[in-house]
């Protein structure tokens, strides 16, 4: 797929991979629309990237709020027309330090999955259909390894990304005769705050920059031999 003038809708994308990805998908030449909680660091982001001659817009919304994403849509669509690409990377770790299973509270869970699986689901939701209808359009989905691993202490975010997985993995079996592809991707262990909130003890040259996970993201979104209800590695994929 050739992102050059796709619209896409990016969440999540005032930081770390989110920030890196707006970057690397500007400089394809997509049409972007950036999505955060924090206008300030939105509109940071967006002005170098206009400046550098990419096109970004920005929408202020919380991806785990119900009366937020409904509108988000719409508004998105407003500004660069039907979505061709949807990025869900807004995500929500929980509470730190990590705790154990058995000292996390019902409402710290319940956060993390509105943010991180219920979120997700809404503004797929909207959006699908319309890709659907036009048969083209492709659903990324930014997991974890903790998704896959149990990590003591991981216990809210590690559920919600299992969780986010099988999401991927069934909208890809419902949307498959639709036109719309729908991947998992896992990006490793990065160089980021949220990284850093919950393992202030890693030491930052051994974990990947943002901006080389984000090139090799970029690169599998448009590799169209990459099938629907894949889970990806991103550090480890190669290009066909």
């Amino acid at each position: 797929m050739n992102l050059n003038g796709k619209s896409v809708l990016l969440t999540g994308a005032s930081r770390g991979l989110g920030r890196a990805l707006a970057e690397q998908l500007a400089r394809a030449g997509a049409r972007i629309v950036m999505v955060a909680r924090s206008e300030p660091e939105l509109e940071r982001i967006a002005a170098a990237i206009r400046e550098a001659g990419g096109e970004a817009h920005t929408l202020v919304a919380d991806v785990g709020r119900k009366q937020d994403v409904y509108p988000l849509a719409g508004a998105a669509a407003a500004l660069v027309g039907p979505i061709d690409v949807l990025i869900h990377n807004a995500s929500a770790l929980g509470p730190v330090p990590l705790r154990l299973l058995l000292d996390t509270e019902c409402e710290d869970l319940s956060h993390v999955l509105e943010t991180n699986v219920v979120g997700p689901f809404r503004l797929s939701k909207v959006i699908a259909g319309s890709m659907a209808l036009r048969k083209t359009g492709t659903i990324l989905h930014i997991s974890s390894d903790a998704s896959v691993s149990a990590y003591e202490r991981w216990g809210a975010y590690s559920v919600s990304k299992a969780a986010l997985d099988h999401l991927s993995r069934l909208w890809a079996a419902e949307l498959a005769e639709r036109g719309v592809r729908v991947l998992s991707v896992d990006p490793g262990e990065m160089d980021t705050r949220m990284h850093a909130q919950a393992m202030p003890e890693a030491d930052p040259a051994t974990l990947a920059r943002p901006a080389d996970v984000a090139e090799r993201i970029v690169a599998l979104l448009a590799d169209e031999t990459v099938p629907s209800g894949s889970r990806i590695e991103a550090q480890s994929w190669r290009a066909a």
